[in-house]
């Protein structure tokens, strides 16, 4: 249960007075639909403004705060601007300028032969100094006091800065007095306000101290929950599995293991004989050999008498670690079945007969493998692919289909900084694919200027002619007005016109099952070219597909052109990646294109990116954001997520764990950050 004392900060936005219907959707597309979402709703940038006494002392360009007479108004001719000429102190002229609408307020605002303080950028127009649209009128100077420093918020259609700095400040009044939860010598070191101090503070002014102790408050709840997950994993009861490998020696790979998998099968096996159930998360690049690892793992389960699942995002995915998992275990005897949500009658049947009575050893699968219908004799081990699509919340449920906690062996292909493994997993143990197996060729990466897109059309039909074939991917689905991105319905139709029908579009605007059809189509061999926005990065693995077109390569974080790339090089032939760039490149566009061509190294190109971005595209699939934090920026994780994650071990270990003082006001933590599902496994666990 939550404490009482949040309740406030729990209430609906629409509690607040001017929030009705008409408000409330703009609020609702920026998620602040409680009173603390608007309270943590922190200002982008802040605007400096100076006062000056008149004009003589400002610099063009600057943001100023100076008082005014009103003297003249002059209407321009046909739908020109409306412009209010006034004086400073010393004689010197400004107009005040305002378009469409604007004028009529501008009148109201400022009367002919008064004073008021005016607030906005001085310009230049002609030989007429000019502030265009003032941000702020005001009849004295102290109603411009608050706007010498003056917050930036993120807005969405429909609010505006008023409106959201006059919601701010009424869910900041109604912040309730909460116990401290960090610990006081790290506080006192930190010199960090009180939490009901650095709230208000860090919508005031560029305050660090305050930010840093709001982002450490959120990577603190993190921590301790991820941490009491790890100590109830810890406490519950699995079955320790001890194969013979009977099975492993059948294998018959068609490659040597490297170093790195052998390595991570042993710590898998350690784990898998232990009585606490295993919870690892193994990551591995692009084409590191996961699959062979997780097959290694889930024999090991068979051989100790019990069943594997393993859960893949997508139906794609699934059957096609169905495929490979059937022909890398062909020789061992085990039986394997595939089960997605596709599957009905009698088919179904025989493979829910097959999981109850235990003839089937191995179910790979969509969430379907987790209905509630579906039930197994003996569940020993789960295994799940592109880990970062499931959260905590998932894994647990998942881990309950088995009369005790199965093993779980998570899986991603999405290399991770150090850092952020720690935030995103901090409470598993992590095993690291960082060889690539040998015979895999480095692909060919090259960056070309998008003026020569007529030379890759006709490098793509060379390519396509000889039997081969290639992806090319956009950013976006459909041109914005505003923006003359390369959209994939546009580059379709026109690759389409040349083509034929060997071209297939996917994108995630389509229905599923079209998704689907186009996808199976290229995999299949049927169509040669694919054309596509991001949803391809994960998993499709099509050997015979050789050459990746990435179109305006300049807006991809460095994650995600390593994914998209390795959608290419699955196979023996040499491959190419071509990087089609923009001409306005920023110096961080450039750098992240020559980090592409010189290392195809996941873990170091992560690492890169969140250097280079301050990690913006993290976790490859997802935008900027891509951490379970709202509050801490990148920049703010690296710093001190390991300082959080000390604070929390000292609390759980030292400080009497959550019913010592520290820990009941640790619980508010929790619960304010609604990290609450640490707390409810306490209590379930």
């Amino acid at each position: 249960m939550r404490p009482d004392l949040l309740n406030p900060l729990f209430a609906e936005s629409s509690s607040l007075k001017g929030v009705g219907p008409g408000l409330a959707r703009p609020l609702d597309k920026l998620g602040l639909t409680r009173v603390k979402d608007i309270a943590y709703h922190l200002p982008d940038r802040w605007v400096l403004r100076r006062a000056v006494a008149n004009l003589d002392e400002a610099g063009l360009g600057e943001q100023i705060v100076l008082p005014l007479t009103v003297r003249d108004y002059r209407q321009s001719a046909g739908r020109g601007p409306f412009r209010v000429m006034a004086e400073d102190a010393v004689g010197n002229y400004v107009a005040l300028t305002y378009f469409g609408r604007a004028a009529y307020t501008a009148k109201k605002q400022l009367p002919l032969g008064e004073k008021r303080w005016v607030a906005g950028r001085l310009d230049q127009f002609g030989q007429t100094w000019q502030i265009v649209h003032p941000d702020h009128v005001s009849e004295d100077s102290a109603g411009m006091l608050g706007q010498l420093n003056e917050p930036v918020y993120p807005l969405s259609e429909g609010l505006t800065q008023g409106r959201v700095q006059a919601l701010v400040a009424q869910s900041l009044a109604h912040l309730p007095k909460l116990p401290e939860w960090i610990e006081p010598g790290l506080l006192a070191r930190m010199d960090w306000p009180a939490w009901h101090h650095a709230l208000p503070a860090a919508h005031k002014a560029a305050n660090k101290l305050a930010k840093d102790r709001l982002a450490y408050d959120e990577l603190l709840a993190n921590s301790l929950a991820l941490m009491l997950v790890r100590e109830s994993n810890r406490a519950k009861k699995g079955t320790p599995l001890h194969g013979d490998g009977r099975l492993r020696a059948k294998l018959n790979l068609p490659f040597e293991l490297t170093g790195a998998q052998k390595r991570s099968i042993a710590e898998i096996e350690s784990d898998m004989a232990q009585g606490a159930p295993m919870l690892r998360l193994l990551q591995g690049d692009v084409g590191s050999g996961k699959t062979a690892v997780a097959l290694n793992a889930m024999l090991i389960a068979v051989e100790a008498g019990g069943q594997a699942a393993l859960l893949a995002p997508t139906e794609i995915l699934a059957r096609q670690h169905f495929e490979t998992l059937n022909k890398m275990a062909a020789g061992t005897g085990v039986t394997i079945a595939l089960l997605t949500g596709r599957d009905k009658g009698k088919a179904r049947e025989s493979i829910l007969m097959g999981l109850l009575d235990g003839s089937i050893d191995i179910c790979v699968g969509t969430h379907a493998i987790f209905q509630e219908a579906v039930a197994y004799r003996n569940l020993a081990l789960v295994v799940i692919d592109e880990q970062h699509r499931f959260g905590v919340g998932q894994r647990l449920m998942l881990t309950q289909k088995a009369r005790r906690t199965p093993h779980c062996l998570a899986m991603t292909a999405t290399p991770i900084p150090r850092t952020l493994t720690l935030a995103q997993y901090g409470e598993m143990d992590v095993s690291r694919l960082d060889e690539m197996p040998p015979g895999r060729q480095a692909i060919d990466t090259r960056v070309i200027s998008t003026e020569r897109i007529a030379d890759v059309v006709e490098g793509v039909a060379r390519h396509i002619a000889k039997g081969a074939q290639a992806y090319w991917v956009c950013p976006m689905v459909r041109e914005l007005e505003t923006e003359d991105i390369a959209a994939a319905e546009a580059r379709y139709a026109a690759l389409k016109e040349r083509f034929g029908d060997t071209v297939v579009m996917v994108h995630g605007q389509l229905r599923p099952e079209v998704k689907d059809a186009g996808m199976e189509r290229f995999a299949r061999g049927e169509a040669q070219l694919l054309v596509a926005t991001t949803v391809i990065e994960v998993g499709v693995d099509v050997p015979n597909a050789t050459l990746m077109v990435i179109e305006q390569a300049e807006r991809f974080g460095l994650a995600q052109l390593h994914q998209l790339r390795g959608r290419v090089g699955r196979g023996s032939q040499q491959s190419t990646c071509l990087l089609l760039r923009g001409e306005a490149l920023s110096e961080t566009g450039r750098e992240r294109l020559a980090l592409m061509r010189e290392t195809q190294d996941g873990f170091r190109l992560a690492e890169e990116d969140l250097r280079l971005r301050g990690g913006g595209e993290l976790l490859g699939t997802r935008q900027s954001g891509d951490t379970p934090f709202k509050v801490a920026d990148f920049e703010q994780i690296a710093r001190l997520l390991p300082l959080a994650h000390d604070d929390a071990r000292l609390l759980m270990e030292r400080d009497g764990g959550l019913s010592s003082p520290r820990g009941e006001a640790a619980r508010v933590l929790l619960y304010l950050f609604e990290r609450d599902w640490g707390v409810q496994l306490l209590r379930g666990g």
